[in-house]
């Protein structure tokens, strides 16, 4: 049974740093891009950074020099490190693993950001 766990949310002041965690289990095949999207209340869900197996990495501009993206695909993990954080990085963030079509999802962990 495949499985997505997040861990690392939480509440913090504007300016600080938070770290996510995410660990995929189930897979009989190697993923192909893991990766973080947020939703905020009243808005889409969004790409904030995900990486290929081979290391190649996509940021949403708004998290550029902000956010690091690190993964280790040996152990099916993918990490957000979330620096210099404001209120607009406040969203649930859903980790995402995706193997050709297949998308699969984890439960999301809050990140609030207060100023």
């Amino acid at each position: 049974q495949v499985q997505l766990v997040e861990s690392g949310g939480g509440s913090v002041q504007a300016g600080e740093s938070l770290k996510l965690s995410c660990a995929a289990s189930g897979y009989a095949y190697s993923i192909d891009v893991m990766g973080w999207y947020r939703q905020a209340p009243g808005k889409q869900r969004e790409l904030v950074a995900d990486m290929s197996d081979g290391g190649n990495t996509l940021y949403a501009d708004s998290v550029k020099g902000r956010f690091t993206i690190s993964r280790d695909n040996a152990k099916n993990t993918v990490t957000l490190q979330m620096n210099s954080l404001t209120r607009e990085d406040s969203a649930v963030y859903y980790c995402e693993a995706r193997i050709a079509i297949r998308r699969d999802w984890g439960q999301g962990t809050q990140v609030t950001v207060s100023s």
